[in-house]
């Protein structure tokens, strides 16, 4: 079995557990402290005590994963949005108000996105779609790619997977243009479509009756069992790297797009030979609508497939989809699901546990319960340069140095994890100066429902899902709509960046 367990905490508390800017609140809102001790008003000593401990326990303890002052800041901005009414999506086209058909309407984090057509390239001259997003000055590509999987690989072959997408990554940063890597992959509920089309153009009128009932019985039943999985590779590029590269290409959107084909060669390459991909497909802006569409609404590409098989014997049938219609006609974010058309969603982060990750352990997590029910995993790998990686990594094993002096010093022991943390801190300065990249990897699962169903019982589901995996689930309680954006819509969107949307 292919086991990582080689990642560090990000940052290490360098005062007993402290980050900088703890330290500074706490020290700078105890001087009043030490003012009143001073003067000896004692009872004025007792009440800015209090209130001291008080503002300690709500900058040091976190609660599920933020601090109970973050928790203030994002339920404070919830509040004003939602009584605003700026958290409240309605599409353009559901009100009437669709002008051009070709500029995305989606909402949230999306709101910035448009996509471009790409110059024609290959024997085919399919142009490949450029995401570019407004808010967040970036450029992204998506594909999509088929994989035979790991369930039946065995340890030699994982590992050769897991040094692949090691090696991607290292590509990647070796680039010094690909800012992030993201792999999204959807467990959907079969829908059955494209038997339901092969059976209406193989069947003969001949068929023997019972032959016929038996077909539909088992197609009837197998398709409520069924699952079909589709996988995204999106790499992206912000234009304060792009731009420059651009303009020794030719400048405008061309020249970023030439740029961009170029990593999509590199990438390719990897995807084909490191991590045994046996097909890569980089979306069409047809496509990609239909990617987009289908995430936000599953059950829409029973009839976006019949229509793209009628359109091969009739030409006059439009089956894509333009990008004014490619997003949901509403969206509503609730403070624990996210609801979309008919549809609600609940979204988690992943922990990654401290005994190591196991290649192929979050199998579970991408598994339905329910017929109807949709799995959504998005694994983001935001890269850094080496330069800031080298920073941070010095400053890291200073932070462990000074924290051990300070434990020493003051006869405090230290832990078994804390020794850990120190341990890996000291090794990634060893794999950086071998020339590996550094990365911030997180990982967000989603559960998508109908809206007749209870969306809590299955996000508890989900939940279950994750620890039957061996990690630790974190509800993004307030940034539902941002979760279910990064996790399910292959549009280059993650939740390692802010927009000034």
């Amino acid at each position: 079995m292919a086991v990582y367990s080689d990642y560090a905490k990000d940052r290490i508390g360098w005062f007993f557990g402290l980050t900088g800017w703890q330290l500074g609140t706490l020290a700078l809102t105890s001087l009043p402290v030490f003012w009143a001790i001073n003067t000896q008003h004692w009872p004025l000593v007792g009440t800015l005590a209090l209130g001291w401990a008080l503002l300690a326990v709500l900058v040091v303890v976190p609660v599920r994963g933020r601090s109970a002052t973050g928790w203030l800041l994002a339920t404070g901005k919830y509040a004003v949005g939602t009584l605003t009414g700026w958290t409240r999506f309605r599409s353009r086209a559901a009100a009437g108000r669709a002008e051009d058909l070709a500029q995305a309407d989606l909402p949230g984090v999306l709101a910035g996105i448009t996509i471009h057509d790409g110059p024609p390239q290959g024997p085919t001259l399919a142009r490949a779609a450029i995401i570019q997003d407004k808010a967040a000055r970036t450029w992204a590509v998506t594909c999509s790619i088929t994989h035979p999987g790991i369930g039946l690989a065995d340890a030699d072959s994982r590992a050769r997977q897991g040094a692949g997408l090691a090696d991607l990554l290292d590509v990647c940063a070796r680039t010094e243009l690909i800012d992030e890597l993201l792999i999204l992959v959807r467990t959907v509920p079969d829908d059955g479509a494209e038997r339901d089309l092969w059976i209406r153009q193989h069947r003969r009128p001949t068929s023997p009756p019972l032959a016929t009932q038996v077909n539909d019985d088992l197609a009837a039943t197998l398709a409520r069992a069924s699952v079909r999985t589709e996988a995204f590779v999106t790499i992206v590029v912000p234009e304060t790297r792009l731009g420059r590269e651009a303009r020794e290409a030719g400048g405008g959107l061309e020249g970023r797009a030439r740029v961009l084909y170029s990593l999509m060669g590199e990438v390719e390459a990897q995807l084909r030979g490191g991590l045994n991909a046996t097909d890569v497909t980089w979306l069409t802006s047809p496509q990609l609508a239909l990617a987009v569409r289908t995430g936000f609404a599953p059950g829409d590409r029973a009839g976006i497939i019949e229509a793209l098989a009628e359109r091969e014997t009739n030409p006059a049938v439009n089956a894509d989809i333009p990008w004014a219609h490619a997003g949901p006609s509403g969206a509503d974010p609730a403070p624990r699901h996210y609801s979309h058309d008919a549809w609600n969603s609940v979204s988690a982060t992943i922990k990654l546990p401290d005994k190591g990750a196991a290649l192929g352990a979050l199998a579970p997590v991408l598994v339905p319960n329910e017929p109807g029910e949709r799995r959504s995993l998005a694994v983001a790998f935001p890269l850094l340069r080496q330069t800031t990686a080298d920073r941070q990594s010095a400053n890291a094993e200073w932070a462990a140095d000074m924290g051990a002096s300070l434990r020493a010093k003051a006869g405090v022991k230290m832990r078994a994890r804390q020794r850990a943390d120190a341990a890996k801190t000291y090794h990634l300065d060893d794999k950086l100066a071998r020339g590996h990249a550094l990365t911030r990897p997180h990982a967000v699962a989603t559960v998508t429902v109908a809206k007749t169903t209870r969306i809590s019982e299955y996000g508890r589901k989900l939940d279950a899902a994750i620890r039957r995996a061996g990690y630790a689930p974190l509800r993004l309680d307030l940034a539902q709509d941002a979760a279910f954006a990064a996790s399910s819509i292959p549009l280059g969107v993650s939740l390692t960046r802010r927009s000034d949307a």
